[in-house]
Formats: structure tokens, C-alpha cells, sequence
């Protein structure tokens, strides 16, 4: 199979889907490789080094776009690569579908098959290639956050450890999966008092027994959040519907009663946000105010630290990528029901069924009943 990565065009975006290494693998397995001549660079990653890895650099994106039957990224593709999309054409990487009704419909009409990390699941109910991001970007919302909190941004000036004689910051995490978990490490280990709220009892006891007297834990209802929110200096917003739309609990109506400064990161802004006041941001220009309260939406908040981001996401895409091009997506799909629950679209039709239910007029269809 040919299969190739170009360089991401998303505002500051230095994330790149194959590494050196990942080639050395797909060659191996008797595959070509066509790489956008300086891919890897924001990475950190040589065209040279790509070549001895056994790739073949092109100079324009567009060429790698028509010639491969895999295209690996990171995110999204964007309005202008919407053009090269072409019949048949296996693309593997972020999509995030259901806040993109434009790139998805584009995908539909351009008959690509549609391959997200985001949706692929294990049988045990993990999602392995969403994983990785998820632990980076629940450790950067509280870095991010700590640093919005500052005076200049805006930030209520307070320090999340404080100092002896004086309180520490209220950290309020919504979201006990990934996301929150990595946030709720990092925030303790800053010495914030910290307060996590998941609708799952079972994920509750688990977080209570991993960080036990530090972290206060509560039954995720409207009751529960407005306590929290209202007394918080940093919430972080860490909750997922897999390819679907995520649910608004950070309601417009706490923040004029919410402190002057907080802070609130919106991790789950990829997917349409969980703040009704949310809407994306870019590292260019990552903050806004509303009410007072410095809103963090950043799209690609892993972009941020590209390379510790690049190898965590690849050491997690590779063995799932190889399948693909080994077998064919329709082959991989008829072997691996795992293969199966990362497509989005295929021949025009929508294959996830969150992603089906986050719109009207669009009918899902099982990946398995097309191949």
C-alpha cells in the first residue's frame, strides 16, 4: 500500500503522523512511503531522517495527497484539503466529526473511508489511540490553567499551592476518565485542593482509592457542579462521549456568580466543548473573558508540546495503522471489530453511531454490512 503524511496546517500545529521509526515499520512490511518534504520539523524529526528510515520525501502536499491510498495525520483535515480528497481514499487520524458537520459532509460527498482515532475501541472498552492525548492534555489543563490564573491573563493572580497562610486554589475537574484522571495527578501533585465529579460511582471509588484524602470526589449532577463551580478558582472541563457531542455542564448561568479570574479550560472543546460559553480557540490567541472568567478552549492542546505528543500518539497508532495497510481497511474491518469501531465514513455513508445521533437527517450504517 502507499501510504503517506503530509505536514499539519492547523494553527500551530507541529504534531506529525509518522515518525521516523513508523516508517522503518510500514517499509518493513513492504509498504511506500511518501512524506511532505519538512512533516517531522516542528517534531523535531529530519527529512533526513526520514529518508534512511526509507521514505521518499515529496515537495508539495498535494502530490502526496493523490498518490497514496493511506494518508496518516494528526488532525483534521482542513477546508483547503478538502479538494484532494479522492475515491477510495483510507484516512487515518483525529477527526472529532461531531462539532465539523462541514468535514464530514465533505468526507461523505469526496467517498473517503474515514478512519478517526478518536472512536477506535478496544474490547475492553478503552480507547487506545485517544488515550495518549487525553493523559498530555489533562496534564497541560492544569499547567494552562495554573498560568491563566496569573493577573496578566486576567487570572484571579492566585498560586494553586499558595504558600504557608494561605489558602490553597479550588481545582474542580468535571470528568473522571483520562482527561480528568491526568488533570486530577497534576493538580494534586501542585498542592491545589482538588474536587472530582463523574456520573459513574465504580470510577468514583477508583479515583478515591488512587489519590484517597487528596482529592474530594463527587455524583456529577447539576446540584453537585454548581456547588463546586461556584467555589472554584480552576475548572477543567474533561468529559467524553465517544464521536459524539458532548454534554454542556458548565451552564452560562454560574458564571456571573463565579469568582472574578477563575479560570475554566475546556478540554473536551475538540468535540464541541462541555461549556454552553465555550467556543475553540488557537495557541495564536487561546483566551477570552466571559463574565469575567478566563475561558481556555485551545483545539489541539497537545500541539503545544509536539514532540513528548508525537511519540506518545504514534507508539499508539502504528500497530492499528499496520493492520490497515496490511490487510486492506476492508480486510482489517472483517478481521477486527476493533478496526471496525474507528470508522467514521465509508462509501458515503456514516458508520458511528454517536456521530449519526449528533445530527438530523443522517442515517448510521454498520461499516461491517458495506465491506
Amino acid at each position: 500500500m502507499k501510504v503517506g503524511c503530509v505536514k499539519e496546517i492547523k494553527n500551530n500545529e507541529y504534531r506529525v503522523g509518522l515518525t521516523p521509526d513508523n516508517v522503518r515499520s510500514y517499509v518493513a512490511a513492504g509498504h511506500h512511503v511518501y512524506i511532505e518534504m519538512g512533516a517531522g520539523v516542528g517534531s523535531g524529526f529530519l527529512d533526513e531522517e526520514y529518508v534512511a528510515a526509507g521514505a521518499s520525501l515529496m515537495e508539495d502536499a498535494h502530490e502526496v495527497w493523490q498518490l497514496v491510498d493511506m494518508m496518516v495525520k494528526v488532525k483534521e483535515p482542513l477546508p483547503e484539503e478538502y479538494e484532494l480528497f479522492h475515491d477510495g481514499l483510507i484516512l487515518y487520524t483525529y477527526l472529532h466529526l461531531a462539532a465539523d458537520k462541514e468535514q464530514m459532509d465533505a468526507l461523505l460527498a469526496g467517498k473517503v473511508k474515514a478512519v478517526a482515532y478518536e472512536t477506535l475501541q478496544e474490547t475492553d472498552g478503552s480507547l487506545p489511540l485517544l488515550a495518549p492525548m487525553s493523559q498530555i492534555a489533562g496534564r497541560l489543563a492544569v499547567q494552562e490553567g495554573a498560568k491563566y490564573l496569573e493577573r496578566t491573563y486576567g487570572g484571579r493572580g492566585v498560586l494553586l499551592a499558595g504558600v504557608p497562610g494561605t489558602p490553597k486554589a479550588n481545582v474542580v475537574v468535571l470528568g473522571g476518565g483520562t482527561v480528568g484522571t491526568n488533570a486530577c495527578k497534576i493538580a494534586v501533585g501542585m498542592g491545589a485542593n482538588v474536587t472530582v465529579l463523574d456520573i459513574s460511582l465504580k470510577r468514583l471509588e477508583q479515583l478515591d482509592d488512587m489519590f484517597g484524602s487528596h482529592v474530594q470526589t463527587l455524583v456529577s449532577n447539576d446540584a453537585n457542579i454548581e456547588r463546586a463551580v461556584l467555589d472554584a478558582d480552576l475548572v477543567i472541563g474533561a468529559v467524553l462521549i465517544p464521536g459524539g457531542s458532548t454534554p454542556k455542564l458548565f451552564k452560562r448561568e454560574y458564571l456571573p456568580e463565579m469568582k472574578m479570574g477563575a479560570v475554566f479550560v475546556d478540554v473536551a472543546i475538540d468535540q464541541g466543548g462541555c461549556g454552553e460559553t465555550s467556543h475553540v480557540t488557537t495557541h495564536d490567541d487561546p483566551i477570552f473573558l466571559e463574565y469575567g472568567v478566563v475561558h481556555y478552549c485551545v483545539g489541539n492542546m497537545p500541539g503545544a508540546v509536539a514532540r513528548t505528543s508525537t511519540i506518545a500518539l504514534t507508539n499508539a497508532t502504528l500497530r492499528y495503522g499496520l493492520e490497515i495497510a496490511n490487510a486492506g481497511l476492508e480486510g482489517a474491518v472483517a478481521a477486527s471489530d476493533v478496526i471496525a469501531s474507528g470508522v467514521n465514513c465509508y462509501d458515503g455513508k456514516v458508520c458511528c453511531k454517536n456521530l449519526a445521533d449528533s445530527f438530523e437527517g443522517y442515517d448510521y450504517v454498520d461499516v461491517r454490512e458495506l465491506v
